[in-house]
């Protein structure tokens, strides 16, 4: 009974030392490596355990070239002890949903078979019932008006991420919206930014320092070069969001003051614009905001979205530019 149970812990270490195809193991690393865990055993055995495993696991032998090697087949299903249970599986499903076109595509690959044994689970197993219904139950929205996504091709997306994880620059061919055909650039990637339905890039082109958005969807090849990507010292992606960069702003800070109607504003103080936002109730009811913040295009969407409910006061210049947007909006409509 002892042998038996020796064999089968030894075995069930020896899976879990197998990698996922492309990659693999020979019996003599795998030796090595159970010797350092404290199992006295053969190289002959290891290989005699190997074939034995492989008649019940979906395993595959390298043989074309020696040394030969072992791996899990690229689809087989993920194996681990202790098995998942029903909340783990909830929160592996919920991660591919929301957070697939954000992950690295090799770290998507690592864990598909962990997605499949999720699903698997949820959808075999009676007793999950009641956390599986959790995904009918919460769904993600856009604040503004909801646009169909456009379509990345996943080859560019995979080799994109590819270069972002290990820090090397691409060619791209890429076509701007308002061009016929597209054209071909060196990038250095920095960083990328799903924004709504959009996926967007960071980069510098070529060896400029300015840095650029690009939108992922218009790249239409990419080619990984053998260079390494020179980060800007001190670059922070955090702070470029908060000064604005993805609202399509330069980066500006100005001090906005807007009068907004009750019925207009009153959201601003439950979800203000900044930490730092002030509030003022003014006589009749209107609401005087003033905020430090970023100066960007979204801003200004933002503002003119309330119509006649919000009345900029500061800045001069984006009072008068919403003034003037205002009066060709009439004529618009009276023509």
């Amino acid at each position: 009974m002892a042998n038996q149970h020796d064999t089968l812990l030894r075995q069930w270490h020896m899976l879990r030392l197998i990698p996922r195809y492309p990659h693999k193991v020979t019996a003599r690393l795998v030796l090595e490596k159970l010797e350092r865990t404290g199992f006295k055993v053969t190289k002959r055995t290891i290989e005699r355990d190997l074939n034995d495993l492989s008649s019940a696991f979906p395993l595959a032998l390298d043989d074309r070239d020696k040394p030969y090697g072992w791996s899990w087949q690229k689809d087989a299903p993920s194996f681990d002890l202790p098995g998942i249970d029903a909340n783990e599986a909830l929160t592996l499903v919920m991660v591919e949903q929301h957070l697939n076109n954000l992950l690295p595509n090799s770290t998507v690959a690592v864990l598909a078979p962990y997605f499949k044994t999720a699903h698997r689970y949820l959808d075999s197993t009676s007793s999950a019932n009641h956390v599986k219904s959790w995904l009918n139950k919460v769904r993600t929205v856009q604040p503004s008006q909801t646009l169909l996504p456009p379509k990345v091709n996943p080859e560019v997306q995979q080799l994109i991420s590819e270069a972002l994880l290990s820090d090397r620059q691409a060619e791209i061919e890429y076509k701007r919206r308002t061009e016929s055909k597209a054209s071909t650039h060196r990038i250095q990637p920095l960083a990328l930014i799903q924004r709504g339905g959009l996926i967007y890039l960071y980069v510098r082109f070529f060896d400029y320092e300015d840095i650029k958005i690009i939108a992922l969807h218009r790249i239409k090849s990419v080619k990984v070069l053998d260079m390494p990507t020179k980060i800007p010292q001190g670059f922070d992606i955090d702070r470029e969001i908060a000064q604005g960069r993805f609202d399509f702003g330069k980066g500006a800070m100005i001090e906005l003051k807007a009068k907004f109607t009750a019925e207009a504003g009153e959201h601003l103080f439950e979800t203000p614009l900044i930490k730092e936002q002030r509030i003022e109730v003014l006589d009749g009811g209107d609401l005087l905001i003033t905020a430090q913040i970023a100066d960007t295009p979204q801003l200004l969407w933002w503002l003119l979205g309330f119509g006649d409910g919000v009345e900029v006061l500061q800045p001069l210049a984006m009072r008068e530019r919403i003034a003037d947007m205002l009066v060709k909006a009439v004529t618009r409509y009276q023509s």
